[in-house]
């Protein structure tokens, strides 16, 4: 009969609940002090800490369906987390509860564990979590330490809950029969089961502190401690790493290897840095838009690790990093000891929150990079644990990534604080550049944010208007607007990403030293095997010559085709001359300027009239080498400033026919003058090799043959045009 298979069925999965779990059993890993070995349990602090955590992120339900009631308080002390180890255990519990908040609920009413007499209301979150980690150990006992301290909440909890445990199992088993479930994970969401599946495989990143060690002393030591370097994450077996193709200064660890390297002095002694890589990307967005010496925002205080990662990056001596939002004095006295401990010396902690602080502030004046990272869903993040402690974002996320999306209206709230936060950061004139980066899935909190700040217009019209810049790893050409995004999709190798960058389109008036454009063309990879240091007056001359050559042979229709020489030259055009000239205008020669030497300097004076043919001698109207004068004019492609030694401006030599000249001489039989049949012709040119004057006369080929048929006894005359 079926309720006798059923029941078959059901006291088999009694005998074998050791078998059943919430979650796939855990592998024996070696953890801290903190919590005991091979799963069996964790320390009594450990439980009342996920509680608490439990406690402020449980699911709320509606008063007419509430079954299992939670107090408003939990235990009045409550310890401190003991280390990071501790803190991270709590959570991991916490959230595993959350995700099984209703079957775990289910499990004590069905078992008639609950209502409890003897405990409180106020226990009911740590029964919870004690609840879902007795089923994670498959109802077997905890081994407790005799060093450990005694909570006595916890142990009354557990010892109550070790004595329903054969009615709890076959309250589990129940639920696995009533759902046609395997394994109870099958019973979550799909979008859950996908990110655990790639949260256990989700490789770790690591940046390095440049302020402690280099690179290669990195490399020395890893091999020390037997780690072997990979081309990729695909090739990782064992104690393997791999340096990331986007950031050159962030390493890839197996996610296997997660207890192993944080013992490494390399990461207690703050030269590796974990961190989700969506924040380093971030960071070297902002690198690519600074010049050497500008300050920077980070405008939550969230992200100290990206604070600290931008302050290695950056001049320590004349550049300085703002984070906004550190309210707390004991939150800043710990920050500072970090910083401290990290060497990071050029960190300054504001205590206002960023939207609170006004454009004007003088603080921020030398600013000119903004790095976005506002609060966001996080549903593109795998593992949110992680995300929450190294960013120290709110565990309220947590309540969302339970549910595997979110509310609409609550989506709402977080575009338009996104949306404010980015159009107050439009509103800082003196900043050039805005990084936003969030790990959200949704176009809402993305794209469309970026848009509406762009149409907005809130930075006003005395000042450059912002753009959207191609990303900084975009090796192809862009087709569409979509493709000015930099976006990576939640995967086995890393979280979500969405990564835009808005700069003010470049302002002509403005002057940037050399160091600022190799600063930017080095961040954007543009000098990488180049060396960039000073080349000696001999080179500078062969540059010089070579360019000039190179000129004479380039086609007026080149186009704006650019490179990395074609993007130093505008550069140094830009910051060498009083009149700034952009770089599309420069190479299509549409505005003609005219040069002339006056005191050892060129001045460039716009032709405000153009010469007009009637003040031209007829000669000149027809002359075919007219045209070569405006070449004079329009070849300015390249200039740069003169030094002291160098006073000659090197013009292309142009031909200049005058009038014939008609010479009278005296007639040897008679005193009666008569003129010349023969016509003269004077022809100016430009000399190459001599620096005191820019044009002599010389005589035509025409000129000197007429010379040689002429008697010696010929007169001058001292005015030939006359």
């Amino acid at each position: 009969m079926p309720s006798s298979k059923s029941n078959l069925a059901l006291s088999s999965d009694i005998s074998n609940f050791r078998e059943m779990a919430i979650s796939n059993e855990r592998e024996p890993i070696e953890k801290s002090t903190t919590s005991l070995i091979e799963n069996n349990g964790y320390q009594d602090t450990v439980y009342i800490n996920a509680a608490k955590i439990f406690q402020g992120i449980r699911i709320e339900k509606p008063q007419d369906k509430i079954l299992v009631r939670y107090g408003n308080e939990l235990v009045p002390s409550l310890p401190d987390f003991k280390d990071e180890c501790s803190q991270r255990s709590s959570y991991e519990l916490a959230f595993s509860a959350l995700k099984y908040q209703d079957l775990l609920e289910n499990i004590l009413l069905d078992s008639c564990f609950y209502p409890c007499q003897s405990i409180p209301d106020e226990l009911t979150s740590l029964i919870v979590v004690m609840l879902y980690d007795l089923q994670d150990r498959k109802f077997q006992a905890r081994q407790i330490s005799d060093e450990e301290e005694s909570i006595p909440e916890v142990r009354d909890v557990e010892r109550y809950l070790y004595s329903f445990k054969t009615k709890l199992a076959a309250a589990l088993a129940r639920c696995r029969i009533k759902h046609d479930a395997l394994s109870i994970e099958y019973i979550l969401p799909e979008t859950l089961r996908k990110q655990e599946q790639r949260a256990s495989a989700l490789p770790l990143y690591a940046w390095i502190n440049t302020l402690k060690s280099s690179l290669e002393d990195i490399y020395k030591e890893l091999k020390k401690e037997g780690f072997t370097k990979v081309e990729s994450v695909s090739d990782f077996e064992g104690y393997t790493y791999c340096l990331d193709k986007h950031c050159h200064d962030v390493l890839v660890f197996p996610a296997s290897l997660k207890e192993e390297i944080l013992n490494l002095e390399l990461f207690t002694g703050y030269k590796l840095i974990l961190q989700d890589k969506s924040r380093s990307l971030a960071v070297h967005s902002v690198k690519a838009s600074l010049n050497m010496d500008d300050d920077f925002i980070v405008a939550h205080m969230g992200s100290w690790l990206t604070a600290a990662h931008m302050s290695v990056l950056s001049n320590q001596s004349t550049s300085k990093v703002f984070v906004c939002g550190v309210k707390s004095q004991a939150k800043e006295v710990e920050l500072k000891e970090l910083f401290t401990r990290m060497e990071c010396g050029n960190i300054e902690l504001l205590h206002e929150d960023f939207t609170e602080i006004e454009t004007t502030d003088q603080r921020l004046q030398k600013a000119k990079v903004i790095l976005l990272l506002p609060r966001c869903s996080g549903l593109g993040v795998s593992n949110p644990i992680e995300f929450i402690l190294n960013e120290h974002e709110d565990a309220g996320l947590l309540r969302d990534l339970s549910q595997g999306s979110v509310a609409e209206n609550k989506l709402h709230i977080l575009a338009e604080r996104q949306l404010q936060e980015l159009m107050h950061a439009m509103r800082f004139n003196k900043v050039q550049a805005i990084v936003y980066c969030t790990c959200s899935v949704y176009p809402e909190e993305n794209d469309t944010v970026v848009n509406k700040a762009l149409e907005s217009g809130v930075e006003g019209s005395k000042v450059q208007p912002y753009r959207l810049s191609p990303p900084l790893w975009c090796n192809s050409e862009i087709e569409g607007p979509s493709d000015i995004f930099f976006k990576m999709e939640p995967s086995e190798i890393s979280n979500c990403c969405f990564l835009a960058v808005l700069a003010r389109q470049r302002d002509p008036a403005e002057v940037v030293s050399v160091k600022d454009i190799l600063a930017r063309a080095a961040a954007k990879g543009l000098l990488e095997g180049l060396d960039i240091g000073k080349s000696t007056k001999r080179e500078e001359k062969r540059k010089k010559k070579s360019k000039v050559t190179q000129q004479r042979n380039v086609p007026k229709d080149t186009g704006v085709q650019t490179n990395i020489v074609e993007f130093l030259n505008r550069e140094m055009v830009s910051i060498n001359t009083n009149s700034e000239v952009s770089s599309i205008k420069a190479i299509s020669g549409v505005p003609q300027k005219n040069m002339n030497q006056t005191n050892s300097s060129i001045q460039l004076k716009k032709i405000t009239k153009p010469i007009s043919n009637s003040s031209l001698p007829g000669m000149l109207k027809n002359t075919p080498n007219l045209s070569s004068m405006s070449k004079v004019f329009e070849r300015r492609t390249h200039i740069r400033k003169p030094r002291a030694e160098d006073k000659m401006v090197v013009l292309k030599p142009v031909e200049i026919v005058l009038p014939p000249v008609m010479v009278p001489y005296f007639n040897p039989q008679g005193n009666k003058s008569q003129i010349s049949a023969q016509h003269y012709y004077y022809r100016w040119i430009g000399i190459k090799s001599s620096a005191r004057d820019l044009f002599i006369p010389s005589l035509s080929k025409r000129l000197v043959k007429s010379k040689e048929t002429l008697p010696s006894t010929m007169v001058k005359h001292p005015r030939p045009w006359i």
